[in-house]
């Protein structure tokens, strides 16, 4: 609502500045004054405002001036006006939203670019991280794992890739697209001893892979 106003506010502002131009003949100044009024009935519609019954020039009926039938009259012509507008305008965006449609269906595949900047997590040894894409309707994931393997140092193991953690998934389809929901899931795998706080050389384990924390984003 807020976008669609203020695209009606900028359209009246630009035409405020043509009629105040005095550079416009009288029938491209009648034309466009017309436009105006038919813009401000139209906002005031959207806006659940009043109607304002204007004659055939756009000017606002005097009541104290006019009958009441010709006000009636007047009054239903402007609403069927501005009812007729607003049933084009639910066509127009109908058929952007089937274009866009069938535009997606026309395309083989898109792709999700994802850049991996850090890792705030207290963890204490290695650890792997693996993201990766979850429909949580279907309860099930549809890509694969993108792996970076994180040290106890709080930094990539592999340092050269500092700053430079990238991954695209690829292949989906409209299939995916159409989905109503799909989530970002990131997931934590601890790499090492069996328990944190095993101080017993006679038992220290190493290597072990125990999950230690998940985190996820939803959208469509």
């Amino acid at each position: 609502m807020f976008r669609s106003v203020r695209h009606m506010i900028y359209d009246l502002i630009e035409w405020r500045s043509q009629i105040l131009s005095g550079t416009l003949p009288q029938d491209e100044l009648k034309e466009l004054k017309k436009k105006v009024t038919a813009k401000i009935d139209y906002g005031n519609r959207i806006l659940d405002l009043d109607l304002v019954v204007r004659d055939e020039d756009g000017n606002i009926l005097d009541p104290e001036q006019t009958s009441t039938i010709s006000l009636f009259r007047a009054h239903e012509i402007a609403s069927k006006q501005v009812e007729e507008r607003l049933q084009e305008e639910k066509s127009q965006k109908q058929n952007i939203d089937i274009n866009r449609q069938a535009k997606f269906a026309a395309t083989p595949s898109f792709a999700l670019f994802v850049n991996l900047k850090n890792v705030v997590c207290k963890i204490g040894e290695d650890a792997e991280v693996l993201m990766s894409l979850y429909d949580p309707l279907e309860s099930k994931f549809i890509s694969e794992n993108y792996l970076v393997r994180w040290s106890s140092c709080g930094l990539p193991k592999d340092i050269d890739r500092l700053h430079n953690l990238r991954a695209v998934f690829t292949d989906l389809g409209s299939k995916d697209l159409k989905r109503e929901k799909i989530s970002f899931v990131c997931q934590i795998v601890r790499v090492g001893r069996m328990e944190l706080r095993d101080n017993n050389t006679r038992k220290l384990t190493s290597g072990l892979r125990r999950p230690f924390g998940v985190a996820g984003t939803s959208g469509r």
